[in-house]
């Protein structure tokens, strides 16, 4: 029985020498259109056009050439009914046992600027996915191919036919894949095309949620070894690993940490991170005085962690790091002096950030039962004009950085979340507690271990103080300001309490929750 394979492609990859392997491996005649057929022509294969096959010419600038019953009754047709097979003979539809097929590029039209509308439209692919879906649903009988990728593991598997229907479901599903993100992108163009905006789809909330990503790699597992795991969307279009071994779902959530982390800071920045938690961080005029003020915090917690700068990491940096274990080590530059120390460690991942500290991403999407949480990412960050002093004291000069400088960092540390710091320098995070005053308490508890004295410091909570206790406990332990968002029903008392003790207190108005 002859077998015809279709071919119809935008993309041209590879496709003379699979359509040759076809031909003279494995039988296949060619049915084909436009300028796929020219191309095999070329070559000196055997190709019909497609309006030859059917009959029928195409028409209206080609867009109805692979509408006809021909084409989807050959895709179509269930080889294990008698009357499928029957109808097929009595209108002379010949079967088609394979189909390649690779849509329009819809998406790289609509992403290249001031694209015209009628352009984009010209470049939604009708026939493209009806062939592919028809042959995907008929995935038993019919193989179907919309990657060249994939080529190789055809040809591979027509030379094993006992493992061709394994082969044909994956290649299936595939398909269903694309063609839905193809849909979803088509969409979204429509959806910011509306002469009256869908104000909700505009703000990044429309009533359907979609989310269509490529598989970016498989990871060896998830948080623990018994959850699988793998990573999607375009995490390594920022940054480029130079070394270590690879990435896990653990690094890469602590590199996504560390990144936003430190793209708050502008000045030479180091920040340790574990868990996704900051441990310490430093500003200074040099990144080495930076790191020492980062590292002094807490010289237990980098065992295992991350570090990130926010400048060009030298020899000097390396060498004060090279004997802490560390997972990850971040920067958007590395000399090659600092490379060269490194190199001798061999399993420690080094990152750059292709564009430069600061990732940004618009929403953070996170599942729960049922569905998908969505959120815009939290990149408010309030100035000094906007925070209120709410005590009898002003802040001094020296406080009020130090209060911002805390500010940043409390942003990124885990509810409940207290940061002590002085000048440019954290003395102790507390971070994740259930009770506030317990988050107080274990910072203190950090600065003493690291023989950090808290007297005349700063103490920052990302969200309200709900009592009075977890203030006075900072001001037990030295702190002489305090920088919250305010809005409990016991503001009063917390700032009386404040005033009681000397202390300066600001009220932000805007709280930092991070769970």
């Amino acid at each position: 029985m002859e077998k015809l394979a279709l071919l119809s492609v935008s993309d041209k990859r590879g496709l003379v020498d699979f359509a040759t392997a076809l031909v003279k491996q494995h039988g296949y005649r060619l049915l084909s259109t436009g300028g796929t057929a020219k191309l095999l022509a070329g070559a000196g294969l055997p190709v019909t056009e497609v309006s030859e096959h059917t009959g029928f010419p195409e028409m209206m600038e080609g867009r109805v050439k692979t509408l006809h019953p021909k084409i989807h009754g050959g895709l179509l047709c269930r080889r294990d009914k008698e009357d499928h097979l029957a109808a097929a003979k009595e209108h002379g539809i010949g079967l088609i046992d394979l189909v390649v097929v690779n849509l329009y590029p819809f998406e790289q039209t609509v992403a290249k600027p001031h694209v015209e509308f009628e352009e984009a439209i010209e470049n939604i692919d009708i026939g493209g996915p009806s062939m592919l879906r028809s042959a995907a649903k008929n995935h038993e009988s019919v193989t179907v191919v919309c990657d060249p990728d994939d080529y190789a593991a055809v040809v591979t598997g027509l030379a094993n036919p006992a493992g061709m229907g394994a082969l044909r479901r994956k290649l299936a599903l595939k398909v269903f894949q694309r063609t839905g993100a193809y849909d979803t992108a088509i969409a979204k163009y429509l959806e910011g095309q509306q002469a009256e905006p869908d104000l909700e789809a505009l703000s990044g909330f429309p009533a359907n949620y979609s989310l269509t990503l490529k598989k970016a790699q498989s990871l060896r597992y998830g948080e623990n070894p018994h959850q699988k795991a793998a990573l999607y969307g375009t995490f390594h279009d920022h940054f480029q690993q130079l070394q270590g071994k690879e990435l896990s779902y653990n690094n890469i959530l602590d590199i996504t940490s560390a990144t936003y982390l430190i793209g708050e800071f502008e000045r030479p920045t180091v920040a340790i991170l574990k868990h996704t938690n900051p441990c310490g961080v430093g500003s200074a005029n040099s990144l080495i005085e930076a790191w020492h003020k980062a590292y002094a915090t807490d010289k237990q917690a980098p065992f295992g962690g991350i570090i990130v700068v926010n400048q060009t990491l030298g020899v000097d940096l390396a060498e004060q790091i090279k004997d802490i274990f560390t997972e990850v080590i971040i920067a958007p530059r590395f000399t090659d002096e600092a490379l060269a120390i490194f190199a001798k460690k061999k399993n420690l991942r080094l990152m750059i950030a292709k564009e430069g500290i600061g990732a940004d991403a618009l929403q953070e999407v996170r599942s729960v039962v049922g569905g998908v949480l969505v959120q815009d990412r939290d990149r408010s960050l309030e100035k000094m004009a906007a925070c209120k002093v709410v005590t009898t004291r002003q802040p001094t000069a020296d406080e009020w950085a130090s209060m911002l400088f805390g500010w940043k960092v409390g942003k990124h540390v885990k509810s409940n979340a207290i940061v002590y710091c002085r000048g440019e320098q954290t003395l102790g995070i507390g971070a994740g507690q259930m009770a506030r005053v317990d988050s107080s308490r274990i910072a203190v508890w950090k600065a003493g271990e690291a023989k950090l004295d808290l007297k005349g410091s700063v103490v920052a909570s990302e969200a309200l103080f709900p009592f009075a206790d977890g203030l006075i406990a900072a001001a037990d332990a030295g702190a002489t300001s305090a920088i919250q968002p305010g809005g409990s029903v016991r503001d009063e008392e917390v700032i009386q309490a404040a005033d009681e003790r000397g202390l300066a207190m600001v009220f932000t108005g805007v709280r930092h929750f991070k769970h």
